[in-house]
């Protein structure tokens, strides 16, 4: 049996959101459902769009196609959607916000990003 789509995950999120409010946070899942539908989720209430992984298993076995993705290209995505990133704790304390424009503005002129 195939896993859930992305309208059917998008849908569980909005509706996790609203009944579920004693859940203060929702996660967006790029590795296994891609950046577009990760950035699409954070419109459905997910106000957390996952992390950098250092080492895999889980997603990967599951036959999701894993890839070791650096933080200025989550950055990115999240500002893409719309939003303002910021790295948290396991808490989810924020400890920084990156400094976007200019994290951005190296990788434009350096040619790795599209202008």
């Amino acid at each position: 049996m195939p896993g859930a789509g992305a309208h059917e995950y998008l849908q569980n999120l909005a509706v996790s959101r609203l009944f579920l409010d004693n859940i203060a946070n929702f996660q967006a899942s790029w590795p296994t459902m891609g950046y577009k539908v990760a950035q699409t989720a954070l419109f459905f209430g997910a106000n957390d769009f996952g992390s950098t992984m250092l080492e895999e298993n889980v997603v990967s076995q599951a036959g999701a196609r894993h890839q070791n993705t650096p933080e200025r290209e989550i950055v990115r995505q999240i500002v893409d959607a719309g939003f303002r990133p910021c790295q948290r704790d396991s808490l989810y304390r924020i400890v920084r916000a990156p400094d976007v424009g200019t994290m951005l503005a190296a990788e434009s002129e350096a040619g790795a990003l599209p202008a």
